[in-house]
């Protein structure tokens, strides 16, 4: 219905009939206006409806992905990951869960605001600062002590204190030493203040530096050349060479310290033991060869402070640990490597007088028993694997309850507790074998464990004798994730250097001090330092 058209067919005065036509038409207008804006708005809500969407999706795949890296993350305790890969990713899972929450925060917060208000996300309790770090104060006071409404004078009733963690980059800086030179009139006498003894006589370097040196090189696995690049941009050149001629004497220094702390390990009656491979440079091929770093590591559950001793060797073969342990004979706890069988065989000799010597006690590694069921589950979920781990975790149940008790407490609770539970593991496998085809990834778990049962089982029977070979391998692992950095050992040299610092940073480490402290402190003492009493310097000395 067109009302315009009907308006020529009522009797009405022309001016009136204009008038009425002006109103219809903008009425007219109006509503085709209003259409268009309403079309206009429709299409506006599909695109925000349809990017609202698109951002839920993305939100929620997003929350899908942070579960997926939370679940790798937070499961080391299932070992989802071998532990040395777990160092190696841990700081790239925590970087990648970092970066998903800031962007779910960022789409959440480009959401409108007329949609359902969200909840927070909540923060983790921030850990308080260390104690000991100095604290520089920044006080913050208000423009005026006017209130700003009234006018009148401020009253403090309180204080509101944050704090932030801050660091400076490594200072250089110069010691200058002024030694007055003095003359006697009367016989013509000179007299001045002796020069100061030094690791490295007239050298530019002071204790400071060299600590610094050695820690960067041993500590924090960098080779000369970044050390080089971190003081030149301080503008302070130190050639490579002048760092390799400070890293060889500051070790032929410490190598009677590293000696002693040997001597020192060799006194205990159990020890852990275990090697690593390292690349070690073949002058002349272009190559590199196989050596190999040992580690002797005292055991915990036995009074006294923690050792850790490496020794760097060509080969891995049976005659290079006999070389260390020499007359030593006790309780050692290895993995099932062949180089060790020669010191559990019935008789053995000694590697320089070729004398006869007692064996050996083979203390066998229950990690690494367990490993092979774990394995052996994350491949075809077998129930039986599923058992013995089962089984196992009671056993370290018990170590960890009496991990704080006395040696006879832990005796007595082992054989209140572990040989039961060993007993009934050990029948169990038994059984478990009979109905087992040989050959199979089930059968080799099962002998793995039952070949080595005696061995496996033997600490249970003392309360001073540890049940697995894992302090060993924690010790070795930071030299293995070192060997991402500096790739391999120049010679058997720098292999044997590199050992004697690793033993006294490693035993420092252990014993809860500061290694980097203990080094600048020692360096500082040796040179004057009276061999009888080489012991008060070892990394432990003031642990007693």
């Amino acid at each position: 219905m067109n009302p315009l058209a009907q308006l020529d067919q009522l009797d009405l005065e022309p001016a009136a009939k204009n008038q009425v036509a002006a109103m219809l038409q903008a009425l007219v207008d109006q509503a085709a206006q209003d259409a268009q804006t309403i079309a206009n708005q429709q299409a506006i809500l599909q695109t925000k409806d349809a990017s609202i969407q698109a951002k839920d999706l993305k939100i929620a795949a997003l929350t899908h992905e942070l579960a997926y890296y939370k679940r790798i993350r937070f499961a080391t305790r299932s070992e989802i990951l071998a532990p040395l890969q777990r160092d190696v990713f841990e700081e790239t899972w925590n970087t990648d869960l970092s970066a998903i929450d800031e962007e779910i925060e960022q789409l959440r917060d480009e959401q409108p605001c007329d949609t359902v208000a969200r909840p927070k996300r909540p923060r983790a309790g921030r850990q308080p600062l260390p104690e000991h770090l100095p604290r520089i104060e920044h006080r913050h006071e208000p423009e005026s002590c006017a209130c700003g409404t009234c006018g009148k004078a401020l009253v403090k009733i309180g204080e509101d204190v944050t704090e932030q963690l801050d660091v400076e980059p490594a200072k250089f800086f110069v010691h200058r030493h002024i030694r007055p030179q003095y003359a006697c009139r009367a016989c013509e006498t000179m007299t001045a203040a002796p020069i100061p003894a030094a690791v490295i006589d007239g050298g530019m370097a002071a204790v400071g530096l060299l600590t610094w040196v050695m820690i960067g090189k041993y500590l924090d696995h960098l080779p000369l050349y970044r050390l080089e690049q971190i003081a030149a941009r301080d503008g302070v050149i130190l050639s490579r060479s002048t760092l390799a001629d400070w890293v060889g004497r500051i070790g032929v220094a410490l190598q009677p310290l590293a000696d002693r702390l040997a001597w020192h390990l060799l006194q205990r009656d159990s020890l852990h033991a275990d090697e690593t491979p390292v690349p070690q440079l073949d002058p002349g091929s272009g190559k590199t060869k196989k050596a190999y770093l040992w580690a002797y590591r005292s055991n915990d559950l036995q009074p006294g402070p923690k050792l850790i001793v490496f020794d760097y060797q060509a080969g891995r073969g049976a005659r290079y640990v006999q070389q260390f342990l020499g007359d030593w004979r006790g309780h050692l706890l290895v993995d099932d490597y062949g180089g060790y069988k020669a010191l559990f065989a019935a008789t053995r000799s000694h590697p320089a007088s070729q004398r006869p010597l007692e064996p050996c006690i083979e203390l066998a590694c229950l990690a690494h028993a367990r490993r092979k069921f774990f394995d052996l589950f994350q491949a075809s979920q077998s129930p039986v694997a599923q058992e013995a781990l089962n089984r196992i975790a009671k056993l370290y149940a018990v170590e960890a309850e009496a991990r704080d008790v006395s040696t006879d407490a832990r005796k007595q609770l082992r054989a209140e507790k572990s040989l039961p539970t060993l007993a009934a593991l050990h029948d169990w496998l038994q059984q478990t074998r009979l109905c087992t085809a040989p050959n199979t990834a089930t059968s080799k778990a099962i002998d793995y464990s039952l070949k080595r049962w005696t061995a496996l089982t033997r600490y249970a029977e003392t309360g001073d004798l540890p049940i697995d070979n894992n302090p060993a391998e924690n010790c070795i692992r930071p030299i293995a994730l070192g060997k991402k950095n500096w790739l391999f050992a120049g010679s058997e040299r720098a292999g044997q250097r590199a050992a004697v610092i690793q033993t006294l940073l490693g035993t420092a480490k252990l014993n809860g001090l500061d290694p980097s402290a203990w080094l600048k402190d020692t360096l500082e003492k040796l040179p004057s330092w009276p061999n009888r009493r080489i012991d008060e310097l070892l990394p432990f000395s003031n642990m007693d």
